[in-house]
Order: C-alpha cells, then structure tokens, then sequence
C-alpha cells in the first residue's frame, strides 16, 4: 500500500530551519521576506501547529555590522560577528511576530546540548515549556562559545536534533534548491527530481553534493544527514526552495518539494530509544504507582520504595512493581542519591528536602518505555 505524502498544514509540530541565504542579502536583512514567513508561522500556529524555528543570520548579520570582508572568518572573528548578529536576529523575528500576538524565545545550543544526556533533557524540558506558554522559540547554534569541537557545523543538523529532541512531527528545511535530485540539475540535464524518499539507501546517501553557498555553511549532504537522525526520530522531513514570499504556504500547496518518510511517529520512535539502553539501576514502585504507569501517569517519588544501583540524571533506570517484575524502562530526573532522599515523599516536600526546586515526577511519562 502507497505511503501518502504528510501535508504541512496537519503538523502537530513543526520545525523549520531557515538558512543564512534566504534571510540575508547583499543590502543586509530580507525584512520582508521575513515578514512573510513570520505571518506564516502566525497562520500555522493560529491553525493549532507548535512551531519551532532554527534561524541562521547571526554571524551574517554581524560580520556586515563590523565591516568584516567576505570569505571564511577566523573563529574569534566569527564569534564576534555571531555575538553582534544574534540580539539583531532575535530582535527582527519578535517584531515581526509581535503583531501577531506571537511571544518569541531566543534559545542557543551547542552540540554538547545534545551529547550529554543530562543536558539533553535540560534543553527538552525547555522546549516543552516553551512551547506550552504558546512560544516560538527562535534556535541557533551557540557561535559566540562554540569551538570546532562542540559544534554542530551546520544548521541543517541542529534542526534535525532540535526535532527530535521536542518530539516534532515534521522538518522543513528551507533552502536555496526545491529538493533531492538524482544528481546537480545545474550540471546534469538529465538529472531527477525525487518527490519521496521512503528510505535512505546508499545510492540516495552518494547523490548528496556539497554545493555551499557564500553565506551558508550546509549542502545536500548535511541536509540528507539531517534527515537520517528526523526519520530515525519519527519525524518527517521536507527540503524545499524557500525564497518565494510565503515560503510555508507555497509548499502547503504543492511547490516542489522533496519529503523523507519516517518509520512511525516521534513518540514511538523515543520509546524505542529508550527501551534500547542499558539500565544503570532499578527502582521499585508499590502497586499504587504500579497502576498508575498502566493507566500512562509519570512516576512519582511518593510511589518509590526502594532504590539500587548508582545512576545521574539522565541515565535509564528499570522501574520494577512490587512483584519484582519489569514494567518499564525510563530516564531519571535526579542522581540515585538524590532520588533516595526523596522517595515515599510527596512532590510538594522536594524543595525542602533538596534545598532547591526540584521536577515533580522521578520519571516523567514521556522519558518511559513499558
């Protein structure tokens, strides 16, 4: 049976990663080419879509602030560019979105940010946050700290693990080219289009090129890397030509476009991750927060009898009922010494026993695997 296509207007939540080349020209800022995704992402969020956008333009928008000439920056010119560029990137996105009633967040990671676990979660739960207020959260890479050893590179990944990590269900990645094609159509007349891309086989991975533009540092193969991790997360990907004035609605009817399917959907493909890892301890529940989990509730400390094994936050743990049994698999919010402070206690005494505020589940429902 055929896979259909997703549509970009069903997004529960979207992600879209916008490149240097479409937001910055020769005279600086597209303003009203930002105006007009931003009242996209109005209309999409007004349709009930979380949106996230990951933004490049900071070191584009700061390098013409300083005056520094065209060509590769040296990494503390780049940062400085990246330092200048930033409060005018997210200056331009709140008021463009402001008319909208739309609230804005700037949010800078850095590849570390999704490396250590603990800080993943960190930046996970930010985003939830974010995103339950109603935020548009503004994501770009750290340049101002980032060193070529805790950097992503490229946006087109960040977004990808941006996806993954606030559980998107679709990637859109805005680009200067309408998609995947068999080979560079700007060299190869015979080259194809490819609509669909229900698996990335080998000979899909070859046709990525590196054309990279003077303002971008992406190219189809960081994009086809990118989509690796968004289908492996569950999350569907889509490359298309971004430059028209509503870059959203063009591909929302029908401009061409190349989409990478997933194999299930965010949730499924993280309760898969998690039921893979290795469990560094066990905690053991009585049956009230046995049935609890059952009934798909977090796991509460006041629920925890007893705890074994040394574990940080972060790290998974087996939650086991009161017969010993296996139910789940999850990733604990608090260090193993912490969370024996804190078990058969209610959440409201967490603060007093730890001396600062703590996250009321043990175990939160969507960091388990039953």
């Amino acid at each position: 049976m055929a896979t259909l296509t997703p549509s970009l207007t069903s997004a529960r939540r979207l992600v879209i990663k916008i490149g240097s080349a479409l937001l910055v020209g020769p005279q600086g800022l597209r303003g009203d080419w930002l105006q007009g995704l931003c009242d996209d992402v109005a209309e999409w969020r007004r349709g009930g879509s979380d949106v996230v956008l990951v933004s490049s333009g900071s070191i584009a928008l700061g390098r013409r602030v300083l005056g520094l000439p065209p060509g590769a920056l040296a990494l503390e010119q780049a940062q400085a560019a990246a330092a200048v560029g930033q409060i005018r990137l997210a200056r331009a996105y709140e008021e463009a979105l402001a008319p909208h009633g739309v609230t804005t967040a700037q949010v800078l990671l850095t590849l570390e940010d999704s490396a250590e676990r603990r800080r993943y979660l960190n930046s996970r739960a930010t985003m939830q946050m974010l995103l339950s207020f109603g935020v548009v959260p503004i994501v770009n890479e750290n340049d101002t700290i980032a060193t070529d050893e805790i950097r992503y590179g490229d946006n087109d990944r960040l977004a990808a693990q941006i996806a993954v990590t606030c559980g998107a269900d679709q990637l859109l990645l805005l680009s200067d080219v309408d998609g995947l094609y068999t080979a560079n159509p700007k060299t190869d007349p015979t080259a194809r289009h490819l609509p669909v891309i229900r698996q990335l086989t080998p000979e899909i991975e070859a046709m990525g090129g590196d054309p990279v533009s003077g303002l971008s540092r992406g190219g189809m193969k960081t994009k086809l890397m990118a989509a690796r991790t968004a289908i492996a997360g569950g999350c569907a990907m889509v490359i298309a030509e971004g430059s028209v004035t509503r870059p959203l609605t063009a591909v929302a009817e029908g401009a061409r476009a190349s989409w990478f399917l997933p194999d299930g959907d965010p949730q499924t493909a993280r309760k898969r991750w998690i039921a893979a890892m290795k469990p560094k301890g066990v905690l053991s529940i009585d049956q009230g927060a046995a049935d609890a989990l059952r009934r798909g509730k977090s796991l509460l400390p006041a629920g925890v009898r007893a705890i074994t094994g040394t574990f940080g936050r972060g790290d998974p743990v087996t939650i086991s009922g009161p017969s010993g049994e296996a139910l789940a698999t999850g990733l604990s919010r608090y260090t193993a010494d912490e969370a024996r402070r804190i078990i058969g206690h209610h959440s409201a005494e967490i603060e007093t026993i730890l001396g600062y505020p703590g996250r009321a589940a043990l175990v939160h429902r969507d960091d388990m695997a039953l």
